[in-house]
């Protein structure tokens, strides 16, 4: 294998850490994926705005809509996630502070995703208020 790093690269070992490209293209495929999916939820809200709140259950017992609402949730959070930590880990130099963001970031994703996911489970599962 030919190695087409510098002298000084190799020294100082810089170079790729060969998980890079994984990430992006989470990022770009979980980003195609909201496409439709935001466009759905748009219209999803705009009929939840005209309806009350036995509508909103109804509608939310819909398979198909609970379905898909889970899937927008999921892959929302998720390219949440995966954008602020890029962010934090291109623009966040101390070691510590980058860090603790990224465990938040990982928290409160996780947290609120959850909680979303799980509102919409116990709603369309049954039918009831919490």
């Amino acid at each position: 294998m030919v190695s087409y790093r510098t002298p000084l690269g190799r020294a100082r070992g810089l170079g790729s850490a060969k998980h890079g490209a994984g990430h992006w293209i989470s990022e770009r495929v979980s980003s195609i994926a909201l496409i439709p999916l935001i466009v759905w939820a748009v219209y999803g809200v705009l009929q939840l705005a005209a309806g009350d709140y036995g509508f909103a259950v109804h509608w939310v017992r819909n398979p198909l809509n609970a379905t898909l609402t889970l899937l927008t949730l999921a892959i929302g959070f998720w390219h949440m996630h995966s954008g602020l930590r890029v962010v934090v880990e291109d623009y966040i130099h101390k070691a510590l502070t980058k860090s603790g963001l990224l465990i938040v970031n990982l928290f409160v994703c996780g947290l609120f995703g959850s909680l979303a996911i799980f509102s919409i489970l116990k709603v369309a599962l049954s039918g009831g208020a919490f």
